[in-house]
């Protein structure tokens, strides 16, 4: 079994294919101009946290932590989580930097409840809510992690290893507009 990137959830859910061509049959990535742009933005939004207040948050007190190193050999994941806050009370909250200007893209409450995950083991201690954070309308959306969204977490994992195991390209997702900037549109051949 492989180590998975935290990130690999939210591309599996987004398309699973994208799993397919960076495990099974690694091809040359074209980088997009949207994800040199993240990447400019995470820096930039990185700096500007570490001034601001904690009250976006509805959290009064505490105190930030960025590019957290988290891994889990019992889930089989890990990744570098954007920012950590840990309130006063000593609660601790997982918060994802997104260059999205939608709310409700599930892919990206996953991966967040991915994160949530790794910081319970690493931390021992129970996570209950994380954040969203749009750069580009600087909204921070505060997200519930359920028990079905654990269970969820739990079964993309297994889905993703069952693809890199066996080998077999999934379905794609029939979204024209997710297609269009996709890394790896040139080498889906059934994709019109």
């Amino acid at each position: 079994m492989i180590s998975l990137r935290v990130s690999d959830l939210k591309q599996y859910i987004y398309c699973p294919r994208i799993l397919y061509f960076y495990y099974v049959l690694p091809v040359h990535r074209r980088v997009t101009r949207k994800m040199e742009y993240g990447k400019m933005e995470h820096i930039e939004i990185q700096k500007l946290e570490k001034r601001r207040g904690l009250k976006p948050y509805g959290i009064l007190e505490g105190k930030r932590s960025f590019q957290i190193s988290l891994s889990s050999t019992h889930l089989g994941i890990h990744g570098v989580l954007d920012m950590m806050i840990t309130s006063a009370d000593s609660n601790i909250y997982p918060v994802d930097f997104k260059h999205s200007l939608r709310q409700k893209d599930l892919h990206q409450k996953y991966q967040l409840a991915a994160y949530a995950m790794l910081l319970e083991e690493a931390y021992q201690r129970p996570v209950r809510f994380g954040f969203l954070y749009l750069i580009p309308s600087k909204t921070i959306v505060p997200v519930e992690i359920t028990g079905s969204m654990r269970e969820h977490v739990k079964k993309v994992i297994s889905a993703i290893q069952n693809v890199v195991m066996g080998e077999r390209m999934p379905a794609y997702v029939r979204s024209k507009q997710r297609c269009t900037d996709c890394e790896f549109r040139n080498y889906c051949a059934d994709v019109g």
